[in-house]
């Protein structure tokens, strides 16, 4: 059985340039069957290894690196750290990839890309998993991450900096030691003799510059998207999660693609599909 991805990039255009989108890649190259997996703000592709893993015998698994993150290059302009400059970037790796059937599943920020994807006309989505997140996101929990996006944090050893992640980062809920090294590791790089996080500060920009009229103005936008959605829609929710309300997440349920919510207790923003039920409630999806 595959124990690691293989490591692919495909190139991409933005306003002035070309930039580097890598992904981690599971299973069989010329599998036609693909799970496309994508990460929160700050995160990377191997935060969803535990996922591949479980998917591999019956599916091709593609975890994308977003721009700024990970083993992909980082964007000279900050302000195109946005979903639209995201969604233009994943069509260009979904061309790569030529699957023949697709399902994505999105965590936070890869929700939101997933969600803006699936609501496109033609849209090649078939199956969709939004992990913790809808069109409308609590501002409490906005707040939140805020307060630590894009600070550069310097740890003098890996062990370190999984305290520290696991300290604003309470929300994923209850993981042993082992699970949050493993969550950890892929995010840092060697500095100096000391251990830094691997994403571009910069890409906080855009989060902290936005005011309430902008984001009032993308909500709307994403409530238009997800209503367009024809896909089958599995929605995962923390149940302590301050970014996903309960009433946002009982509205998904009633309108559009009507998703089916499923809720994990002692969890919050959000689950990381590491737990064994939580792996088991997207592969049933998945795989039904």
């Amino acid at each position: 059985m595959q124990t690691e991805p293989r490591l692919e990039s495909v190139q991409c255009l933005h306003p002035g340039g070309l930039h580097r989108l890598a992904y981690w890649e599971w299973g069989d190259p010329d599998c036609p069957d693909v799970v496309v997996c994508v990460h929160g703000l700050t995160r990377q592709g191997r935060d969803f290894d535990v996922l591949a893993r479980a998917l591999l015998d019956k599916r091709r698994v593609v975890c994308p690196d977003l721009p700024g993150r990970g083993e992909s290059g980082w964007l000279d302009n900050p302000a195109l750290y946005q979903v639209p400059q995201y969604v233009a970037d994943v069509v260009t790796l979904l061309a790569r990839l030529r699957a023949r059937r697709l399902s994505w599943v999105g965590t936070s920020l890869g929700g939101l890309i997933g969600m803006s994807l699936a609501g496109l006309p033609d849209s090649p989505v078939g199956r969709l998993v939004l992990n913790d997140v809808g069109p409308a996101l609590d501002p409490h929990g906005l707040q939140r991450i805020g307060g630590y996006v894009g600070q550069r944090m310097l740890f003098d050893s890996p062990e370190q900096a999984a305290v520290a992640l696991r300290a604003i980062s309470e929300g994923f809920g209850p993981l042993t030691d082992a699970q949050w090294m493993a969550l950890t590791r892929p995010m840092l790089r060697s500095h100096d003799g000391r251990w830094r996080l691997h994403y571009d500060p910069a890409l906080a920009q855009p989060f902290t510059a936005a005011t309430a009229q902008a984001v009032a103005a993308a909500e709307s936008v994403l409530w238009q998207s997800y209503d367009r959605i024809q896909a089958p829609t599995l929605l995962l929710r923390g149940a302590q999660s301050d970014i996903l309300g309960a009433a946002t997440a009982s509205a998904m349920t009633q309108r559009g693609p009507r998703a089916t919510l499923i809720e994990f207790e002692d969890v919050g923003h959000a689950p990381m599909l590491v737990a064994d039920d939580q792996v088991a409630a997207v592969r049933d999806f998945l795989l039904a």
